[in-house]
C-alpha cells in the first residue's frame, strides 16, 4: 500500500491484511507515538483509519475530537462525491449515507475520568466501501459508500481529506471555541427531535450540551448522557 499525503504535524503508517488501525493507534499513542498520527487500511471492501489525538483539556471537553472528526469526515465526501450525497452523524459515532447506516466513528482514551487530561485520545473510522458479500437483504437500513452513487471516490484520497477536514476542525475549536463546532454539527446531526434508544433509556432527543452530551427527554424529565458513555476500554 502506498503512503499517504497528511498536512505538517501529522504522519501516517499503512497497514495491511486484518491490522486493525483503531488497536495498533491505541498501542502506538500507549507506548508514547506523537500526536497527529495516522494509521490506515485500505481493503478491497472497507476502509479503516485512526487519527492520535494528545489532549489539553479535561477529557469531557477533548471528548468533542469524536463530532469533530464527524464533521471533517462530512466535509471530506463533500468535496470528494457528488452533490446530492447526504452524510449526517448520529451521536454516538454512526455515520448515515443517504439514510442508510454506512459505517461508524469510535473512541477511545487513556482513562474513562471526564475531570482528567488524558494523555492520549484516539478516533477511529470504519466505513465500508462495498455491501457485504453475505449481504441478503436483512439489514436494509445498512449500505455502503460504493452503493451511494461515490464509485468515483478514492478510499486513500478519503483518509487524506478526512485528516485535512479534522485538522481544520481542530484548529477552529482552538481558535474560535465550541460555537462554530456546534453550529456545524447541529446542521449535520441525524435524529434530533426523533423518538431514540440508549443504554436503555428511551426518550426524545433533544440536542446535546455543550460538550456534546446527549439530552433525552422522556415524559417525567430530562436526562444528560455524556459523550463519554461511547468511550471503548
Amino acid at each position: 500500500m502506498s503512503q499517504l499525503s497528511f498536512p505538517p504535524l501529522m504522519s501516517g503508517h499503512a497497514l495491511t491484511g486484518q491490522e486493525d488501525p483503531f488497536e495498533t493507534a491505541c498501542q502506538r499513542a500507549i507506548l508514547g507515538c506523537d500526536a497527529g498520527l495516522v494509521t490506515y487500511n485500505l481493503g478491497a471492501d472497507l476502509l479503516r483509519a485512526a487519527l492520535v489525538f494528545a489532549p489539553e483539556v479535561p477529557l469531557h471537553k477533548a471528548m468533542a475530537m469524536l463530532p469533530t472528526c464527524g464533521i471533517g469526515l462530512q466535509n471530506a465526501l463533500g468535496a470528494l462525491a457528488p452533490p446530492e450525497v447526504a452524510v449526517h452523524l448520529e451521536w454516538g459515532g454512526g455515520l448515515r449515507i443517504n439514510g442508510g447506516r454506512c459505517g461508524r466513528l469510535r473512541i477511545a482514551a487513556s482513562s474513562d475520568d471526564p475531570d482528567t487530561i488524558p494523555d492520549w485520545l484516539v478516533v477511529g473510522l470504519e466505513m465500508p466501501l462495498w455491501p457485504g458479500r453475505d449481504d441478503t437483504g436483512e439489514t436494509p437500513d445498512q449500505t455502503a459508500l460504493y452503493a451511494e452513487g461515490c464509485a468515483d471516490v478514492q478510499a486513500p484520497a478519503l483518509v487524506e481529506s478526512w485528516a485535512r477536514h479534522a485538522l481544520h476542525w481542530i484548529n477552529r475549536w482552538e481558535q474560535d471555541g465550541l460555537a462554530p463546532l456546534h453550529a456545524e454539527w447541529r446542521g449535520l446531526a441525524h435524529g434530533v427531535g426523533e423518538e431514540t434508544q440508549l443504554n436503555g433509556v428511551s426518550g426524545t432527543f433533544l440536542g446535546v450540551d455543550e460538550d456534546f452530551g446527549m439530552l433525552l427527554r422522556d415524559a417525567d424529565t430530562t436526562r444528560l448522557i455524556p459523550l463519554t458513555t461511547q468511550l471503548e476500554t
